[in-house]
């Protein structure tokens, strides 16, 4: 997970949604002093997953960051709505 936070909202939405349950790393800006749009936290992300680009989804709302990710062979979703976010994660 990607993610341009503070330390203390970020600890609070991993308590709060259990997202540790299903993630296994967390990439936030308030950690790693990178934050999007810059490529490098994408790239780190990659690094510390130890995945290829073409094995990791990214899923976000803004759409200038899902092209920087796309740009570096991540496949991105640009979420609007649930079911289109849902219908692109099925294919």
């Amino acid at each position: 997970m990607v993610n341009n936070e503070a330390r203390e909202l970020n600890a609070y939405r991993i308590r709060k949604f259990k997202l540790d349950a299903f993630v296994d790393s967390f990439i936030s800006s308030c950690f790693v002093h990178i934050r999007k749009p810059d490529a490098d936290i994408f790239r780190l992300a990659l690094d510390v997953s130890q995945a290829p680009a073409r094995k990791v989804v990214y899923i976000d709302n803004t759409p200038m960051f899902v092209q920087i990710a796309e740009g570096i062979g991540i496949r991105s979703i640009l979420h609007t709505d649930y079911e289109s976010t849902r219908a692109k994660l099925v294919r």
